[in-house]
């Protein structure tokens, strides 16, 4: 029980990583708000948290919408009585080169990826800091670090996180806030699925990226969160401000 007391929120949790890290979260403790701004995933969630008898509740909000974020975080608080983690992972993508994406699709995609963590900081801080400190983890990617020529926005965005997470945790690392990325590869989860149905063979596309790993296949969401949730456990109590890549392997070749 290494969450146990802890009250957790999850943004993104509706699917994918999301909702593996607020399953894990809640089996090792944890009273989790599950955030989502479609209803049924993140009512799946919380039905598959308490049929494991763990504790948690949905709050429908874009991440990308102050209101929305503030909401959320409020009610964490309000019903569980502190924050203590928060994991910011939602975010979407938009394919195509640089020249073929529109202002609109840009901006999209900075408001839920960028902006969203920017929210999800500003309004759990405070009640952080009020709770004596907590642990916030951003979700950014491999390709934070490594270039997509056909996903120029969302690299964007995941770099950014990287720089954000540095600079929040050098501001309240003294408050005893610990901020910490993750950079993970390919991971099945809805929107890989959404990536690989663009390409005109989705099948020969998933054995030809699988095949670009050195442990030769694309990762289980579960084996993010298990990363997520020692980021977010007392085990990682000295470590902030930096980024665990769980990429297999992806990121470690030249060639």
């Amino acid at each position: 029980m290494r969450l146990k007391d802890k009250v957790a929120v999850v943004t993104g949790a509706g699917s994918g990583i999301g909702r593996a890290s607020a399953l894990r979260f809640a089996q090792e403790g944890a009273r989790v708000v599950v955030v989502d701004w479609k209803p049924e995933g993140g009512r799946e969630t919380v039905a598959r948290i308490k049929a494991q008898g763990g504790v948690a509740i949905f709050v429908e909000a874009d991440v990308s919408r102050d209101e929305d974020v503030r909401r959320a975080i409020e009610t964490a608080v309000n019903t569980y009585g502190g924050l203590h983690i928060l994991l910011n992972n939602a975010a979407i993508q938009v394919f195509g080169t640089l020249p073929n994406t529109s202002e609109a699709d840009w901006y999209r995609v900075m408001d839920v990826n960028l902006k969203g963590v920017y929210l999800g900081c500003k309004y759990a801080i405070p009640h952080m800091i009020a709770g004596g400190g907590g642990s916030i983890v951003n979700m950014s990617s491999a390709l934070g670090l490594v270039g997509d020529p056909d996903l120029p926005a969302y690299g964007a965005t995941k770099g950014g996180i990287l720089a954000m997470t540095r600079a929040v945790a050098q501001a309240h690392g003294r408050q005893g806030i610990r901020v910490n990325s993750i950079c993970p590869g390919d991971v099945e989860t809805p929107i890989l699925a959404e990536y690989f149905e663009h390409q005109p063979d989705p099948q020969e596309a998933r054995r030809r990226v699988a095949a670009e790993y050195a442990l030769g296949r694309i990762a289980q969401p579960e084996e993010v969160a298990n990363v997520a949730l020692f980021l977010a456990s007392d085990e990682s109590s000295f470590v902030t401000g930096t980024y665990i890549v769980v990429d297999g392997g992806l990121t470690s070749k030249c060639y």
